[in-house]
């Protein structure tokens, strides 16, 4: 696929984990289109380690593996909820 490919899909991916993930999530989120990207990006990060952890799938490529559109979302999801804890406090 290639470089370009690879990173083309990981901003598309993130971008849609990080929308399902702001829908999902109830309450009103102040976030840039970049900042759902970003979310999205994590989010699939943290779905592929939770995923190796529970599945130990994919154990020769290294435990930070990039999950499907539905470990993303959920790792999304968790990113989300911890983000506005921390920003909750500081308000």
């Amino acid at each position: 696929m290639g470089v370009i490919g690879t990173i083309v899909s990981i901003i598309v991916i993130g971008l849609i984990a990080g929308a399902l993930a702001r829908l999902i999530v109830p309450g009103k989120q102040n976030m840039s289109i970049g900042m759902t990207i970003l979310l999205g990006i994590v989010g699939s990060f943290i779905g592929g380690f939770l995923g190796y952890l529970i599945f130990a799938k994919d154990s020769g490529d290294g435990f930070l593996q990039p999950a499907g559109i539905i470990g993303s979302v959920i790792g999304a999801i968790i990113a989300l909820v911890i983000y506005l804890r921390v920003r909750g406090r500081r308000s």
